[in-house]
């Protein structure tokens, strides 16, 4: 069974910085592309980033390049999302996702707060 678990969420002040993990099980990870996405509240859900499995294809939506950092584990099955200069705007819940033989699977998601 597919499973992603996320964690690292928390509150925040501009400017702070956050880690978040995704741990991955149920699938050869080490072949999966990784994505994170965020939806804010009152908002679709929005591709923030993603990995290939190699790590050779990397994408950031505009408005957090040069502020995120997306990177993997493979031997401890983990996608990692660095978030730094953290904006108001960035507050969301975020998901890791995997697509796996054609069947996408999510996490429940984990809150970010980003308020003074």
């Amino acid at each position: 069974q597919v499973q992603v678990v996320e964690s690292g969420g928390g509150l925040v002040q501009p400017g702070g910085s956050l880690r978040l993990s995704c741990v991955a099980s149920g699938f050869t990870f080490s072949s999966g592309v990784m994505r994170w996405y965020r939806q804010a509240p009152g908002k679709e859900r929005e591709l923030v980033t993603f990995m290939s499995s190699t790590g050779g294809s990397i994408g950031y939506a505009d408005s957090v390049k040069g502020r995120f950092t997306i990177s993997r584990d493979n031997a401890n099955n983990t996608v990692y999302l660095q978030m730094n200069s953290l904006k108001p705007e960035d507050t969301a819940v975020y998901y890791c996702n995997v697509v796996w033989r054609l069947r996408p699977y999510w996490g429940q998601g984990t809150q970010v707060t980003v308020s003074s």
